[in-house]
């Protein structure tokens, strides 16, 4: 065949392969509640005003799931301050105005209830090392973490901060995380700013280092510190709950490239996150690299991040608040091409910063993605390092129509190899038998925690005429 026809199909053949749906993807947005930056925009202080904080909440939600979305990044930890109960640290001022302040409901908890009634996951976001600044911590009083435990705590440039090189500090924020996932029925924890702060040369911590330097330098003791952690609190977690996934936000790029300088600005040196050692050891199953870059700052970092992942799912996070005229006015197209370079190149997903441009729909970024890139549902990718076998299959399938319009499914439960983990369910439906659950527009519904189903179209011509129903367990593996 002629080269000029070759590379024509090729062009004709591109928008199809780039825009093709994949049945897998994580499709996540990060809801930030520092500064009530996404949510919420009011205080809780009567019936009425909290009724009102849940319902700005679930519009968010309806949003993410109308749009195919399957990932909540819930910010629960902000700086050295909560959004559930806690016995170790108290509420966040976001929620009724004064720092420990119950707002009368447990907003983690009904923001798990309301993803999982969608059928989304909700990952707990918490940041790790900053406490806030001395203002912040002084609002806290006698509840701070820098009065309870100040032997962990360190002032620096006008800030607190955990010490990372103090032993106890790992166990210290692994009592949070135990307090979250033991007590809450959360899909994963994420650990944002589990770092130094950037080019901290003067950080407080040379008497922990000679101490427990042990012949390194300064930098690799603080990059072993910040590995030390991650891989205490994964042990932990997955003690806790195996299927729960412990992701982490690193700096957008990982080093200098053999080809593309990072700039200044990379996980490695600038703020001690060595993201390789992490990926190759297996203490982390999802990283989130904050990508809020263009051009040749993102691409080849991009495929940095691929070679390094080591069969665990690298979600690089996309800096949609750039779209907006006073963050940095980037036009749609950028956003786009980016969408269209990670389907190209098989990234399991992606990640949105953050939730209010997604909800304003900034420069027609939230339209774009339902109208073309999440068409139809996509279901989370599996973890087989973790669990690669699959639940049995639902049995006895029945399908009666109760109403105009509504089809009620039922049928009987799965089991799963893990004694501890109740499977969920996939339902298809499809105009053709037997009804095919390669394609993922036929996802009806997913995450469902029942053995029923009421099927409603919104639409009489959407109706469909035939059903499947497969059972999924928590680490993402699907039975016929």
């Amino acid at each position: 065949m002629p080269r000029f026809i070759t590379f024509l199909l090729l062009l004709l053949s591109l928008p199809y392969s780039l825009d093709a749906q994949p049945k897998y993807e994580v499709r996540a947005a990060w809801i930030s509640t520092a500064y009530g930056l996404d949510w919420p925009s009011h205080y809780a202080l009567s019936a009425t005003s909290i009724q009102r904080q849940k319902e700005e909440l679930t519009t968010y939600l309806d949003q993410l799931q109308a749009a195919h979305f399957n990932t909540v990044l819930f910010q629960v930890r902000l700086r050295s301050d909560v959004l559930y109960p806690s016995a170790i640290e108290p509420f966040s001022s976001v929620l009724t105005g004064k720092a420990g302040r119950t707002p009368g409901y447990d907003p983690l908890a009904f923001a798990v209830a309301e993803c999982h009634k969608r059928g989304m996951e909700c990952h707990a976001w918490m940041v790790a090392i900053p406490l806030g600044s001395k203002k912040q911590v002084a609002s806290l009083g006698k509840q701070s973490v820098v009065q309870r435990h100040k032997s962990l705590c360190v002032a620096y440039k006008n800030e607190y901060f955990l010490n990372p090189g103090q032993p106890r500090t790992k166990e210290y924020l692994f009592s949070l995380v135990k307090e979250v996932v033991s007590r809450y029925d959360v899909d994963g924890v994420q650990f944002d700013y589990l770092r130094y702060p950037e080019h901290a040369t003067a950080f407080p911590d040379r008497k922990e280092f000679r101490h427990y330097g042990k012949g390194r330098n300064l930098e690799q003791w603080r990059r072993d510190n910040i590995t030390d952690i991650l891989r205490y609190i994964y042990k932990g977690i997955k003690t806790l709950k195996p299927w729960v996934k412990v992701t982490v936000c690193p700096v957008g790029k990982y080093n200098d490239t053999s080809r593309y300088p990072s700039r200044g600005w990379n996980a490695f040196a600038t703020v001690h996150q060595d993201t390789k050692v992490w990926l190759a050891e297996g203490i982390v199953d999802q990283l989130y690299p904050m990508m809020y870059f263009q051009g040749n700052n993102f691409y080849p970092f991009v495929l940095d991040w691929q070679e390094q992942a080591g069969g665990r799912h690298i979600i690089p996070g996309l800096g949609i608040y750039f779209l907006h005229a006073q963050e940095g006015n980037w036009k749609l197209d950028e956003v786009v091409r980016q969408l269209h370079y990670l389907r190209h190149h098989r990234l399991p997903g992606e990640a949105f910063y953050r939730m209010k441009f997604l909800a304003d729909d900034s420069q027609g970024i939230y339209t774009e993605l339902a109208e073309h890139f999440y068409t139809q549902p996509a279901l989370q990718p599996p973890m087989p390092w973790l669990d690669h076998i699959a639940p049995t299959p639902p049995t006895n399938l029945q399908v009666k129509k109760i109403a105009e319009g509504y089809t009620k499914l039922t049928w009987q439960p799965s089991a799963d190899n893990d004694s501890l983990n109740t499977p969920m369910y996939v339902v298809y439906a499809s105009d053709t038998y037997p009804v095919d659950t390669a394609l993922p527009q036929n996802i009806v519904a997913q995450g469902v925690r029942d053995t029923s189903y009421i099927y409603s179209p919104s639409y009489p011509w959407q109706r469909k005429e035939y059903f499947a129903v497969t059972a999924v367990d928590r680490y993402g593996n699907e039975s016929k």
